[in-house]
């Protein structure tokens, strides 16, 4: 056994000691690689066409807004510093056929909340999803073939565009293709550009994966209520997750035909994803911190098993440091006002 004279005069010699730069917390400071700011934030909202605000039961602290009550969000995250919101409508049942009508109605939900939120709030951007799946009576992002088992790509593609351009003609900012239909980021900047709206950025849903932690925003929308489940299977055009180099692959073929954002959805258990399509791609790179995320951290937290705030910072610090450089997150308006909070 060291006698302990020896064990106190024992010295390592070592040139570098990188506990030096975590000895206090200034210094830790100095030396922090990564932060995350208000400006790199999306704050996903979902709005509905009258009622008081509904919570979603799944997402504590989300909630179905009617037109005024979005209007009054989107004001106060503009105050704070958000420079984005994603907005989802959550649509009533009879709005909602086999061929998802209503998405080209210029008059639709959606459309109508993108006009009233530009003129009240006209320096905050609007991204909104072009996808099938709050219009359709079934729940999937597509036009099925008509023994119902498979969503047709190209036909799918054509009502994209037609969304897309409406979407524009609106004053959306950016369209967020979520389909992952083949070759929708091609045809959409075709559509829009001949439409005149060259300017309308598109954020591409490049690497979605078909993935179990949409249940919580499929009950928000109500797409999960259409398919009589949240475990809707959507394997025929959603990712893999056991695919890293298809994920590449297809977030490369979105660049070339034109993506102005590419994404990585989720964005937690794909921080892989994230962090090779940072190195092999130049454009901004997106990640959406998705419903079944956030509401793991609040069960955890609720159970008393998770600092909530912690846990919280840690998880978006994590999808910062892989690589994005906009996060979409539920936790979009606490973090805002947290920052705020600090001076």
């Amino acid at each position: 056994m060291e006698s302990p004279n020896k064990i106190e005069n024992f010295k390592l010699d070592l040139p570098r000691r990188p506990r030096r730069m975590r000895r206090t917390a200034s210094l830790r400071g100095l030396a922090q690689e990564t932060f995350v700011r208000c400006e790199d934030l999306i704050a996903p909202l979902i709005v509905k066409e009258s009622g008081e605000k509904e919570p979603v039961g799944s997402m504590p602290g989300l909630f179905r807004l009617n037109l005024e009550e979005l209007v009054r969000e989107c004001e106060e995250l503009a105050k704070l510093g958000i420079p984005a919101v994603a907005i989802f409508p959550s649509l009533d049942p009879s709005l909602k056929d086999e061929k998802g009508t209503e998405a080209g109605n210029p008059e639709t939900l959606v459309l109508r909340a993108v006009r009233a939120i530009k003129k009240a709030v006209p320096s905050l951007s609007v991204v909104t999803d072009v996808a099938l799946d709050p219009y359709t009576s079934h729940g999937h992002d597509g036009v099925l073939n008509d023994e119902g088992s498979y969503v047709m790509n190209d036909e799918t593609v054509a009502r994209l565009c037609e969304m897309a351009v409406l979407q524009a003609e609106a004053g959306v900012d950016i369209v967020a293709p979520s389909d992952m239909m083949d070759g929708r980021i091609g045809a959409i900047r075709a559509a829009l550009d001949e439409a005149g709206y060259i300017d309308t950025a598109i954020m591409s849903y490049s690497a979605k994966f078909a993935s179990a932690y949409y249940g919580p925003f499929r009950e928000a929308v109500g797409s999960a209520k259409a398919a009589g489940t949240t475990l809707l299977g959507k394997e025929t055009y959603q990712m893999n997750p056991a695919n890293r180099r298809e994920a590449i692959m297809d977030a490369m073929m979105d660049e070339d035909e034109g993506a102005d954002f590419l994404m990585v959805k989720p964005a937690g258990a794909y921080l892989d994803i994230i962090r090779e399509l940072r190195d092999a791609s130049q454009v901004t790179l997106a990640a959406y911190q998705v419903s079944g995320e956030y509401a793991q951290i609040h069960a955890a937290a609720k159970l008393g098993w998770l600092d909530y705030e912690k846990t919280r910072d840690e998880s978006l610090l994590a999808i910062k440091r892989a690589g994005a450089d906009v996060i979409l997150t539920y936790f979009a308006k606490e973090i805002a006002q947290k920052l705020r909070d600090r001076g």
